[in-house]
């Protein structure tokens, strides 16, 4: 029987005696494809707003990007200075050296600790359009110049999940050293994927291991972010990179989010038909009697899902079951 996956905090206490967090760490979140409800985008926004970092490598637009799907955005500056705003990938590091428990902005109110105080570097970008193998030489070029440690990747995915429970997480490796010692899964999934596999492929060729934790986003919301699943990230990454991250007013946005799907389910009985079915099968799931084998099916079903396309469709007509 395959073992049951740990909890995050259950990774962080064996991490700490394998070495995984006591370097630099790179956190990793792209616009599209892994990003449902800009949920793992937001996470590493939330990051990058807190902590001491600025830009130490972007990778050149031109080369892998295709304007007419990933269109640039004209926006304005705090002067109202107008300027094209272009789709592309920053990495983020400290912005000098620092002492464990240094370097946080003032204003911040970031209270850092364990051995990789000072150490977090973030990758923030959009999804490539094309050479993908060249895009992610480039990162892992740059984590290596970075003398980068380990890298933790966060998507979110569209799923059949409820909004009224607690958005799940699943987190996992390819790494045969990390799975044996924090005792997580591998995925068995077999199907189409996005940039942040080929990025984790490319990493561990070169001997940097990786983890991922991915959060699902119930996908009869799939317009609109989800300030829920983003929450759910971040204490799970908090947990991870040991790290305490404010929220600021992440906690009022992820309650009066459920309570605007509450309110649109209280006036449509089909789509609270579909919900409190959902509800049954989640439940049916986090009961104590379901396996570890049990939630990893559930995860690959969600990644299935998602390759085919059929969580984008809204939850009528099947709901993408």
């Amino acid at each position: 029987m395959a073992n049951k996956p740990c909890s995050v905090s259950e990774v962080n206490a064996v991490a700490d005696n394998t070495g995984f967090l006591r370097g630099r760490l790179l956190v990793v979140a792209f616009e599209g494809w892994n990003d449902a409800g800009e949920a793992a985008t937001g996470a590493v926004k939330t990051l990058q707003e807190l902590l001491d970092l600025s830009p130490i490598a972007e990778i050149d637009p031109e080369v892998y990007y295709d304007y007419q799907f990933n269109r640039p955005t004209m926006t304005s500056d705090d002067n109202g200075v107008r300027f094209l705003e272009w789709p592309g990938t920053t990495i983020y590091g400290p912005v000098a050296p620092r002492d464990a428990g240094a370097g946080i902005a003032a204003d911040a109110e970031l209270e850092m600790s364990g051995d990789n105080a000072g150490n977090i570097h973030l990758v923030l970008g959009v999804e490539p359009s094309r050479s993908w193998k060249s895009f992610a030489a480039e990162i892992v070029d740059a984590a290596l110049a970075a003398d980068i440690g380990g890298i933790v990747f966060l998507g979110a995915m569209l799923a059949d999940v409820p909004h009224t429970r607690p958005i799940s997480i699943f987190v996992s490796t390819e790494n045969d050293q990390l799975r044996s010692e924090l005792q997580i899964e591998r995925s068995s999934y077999e199907g189409p994927v996005g940039i942040l596999s080929v990025i984790a492929d490319a990493a561990e060729t070169v001997g940097i291991p990786t983890l991922s934790i991915w959060a699902s986003v119930p996908h009869y919301v799939h317009n609109a972010p989800s300030p829920k699943a983003m929450l759910a990230l971040i204490d799970k990454l908090e947990e991870l990179i040991d790290v305490v991250i404010p929220r600021g007013d992440l906690v009022e946005e992820a309650s009066a989010w459920e309570t605007g799907i509450n309110q649109l389910a209280g006036e449509d009985e089909e789509m609270a038909a579909y919900i409190e079915q959902l509800e049954q099968a989640r439940d049916t799931v986090d009961s104590p009697e379901a396996s570890g084998e049990a939630i990893a099916r559930e995860f690959e079903q969600y990644l299935r899902r998602r390759g085919d396309g059929r969580p984008d469709e809204p939850w009528r007509g099947g709901g993408g079951s």
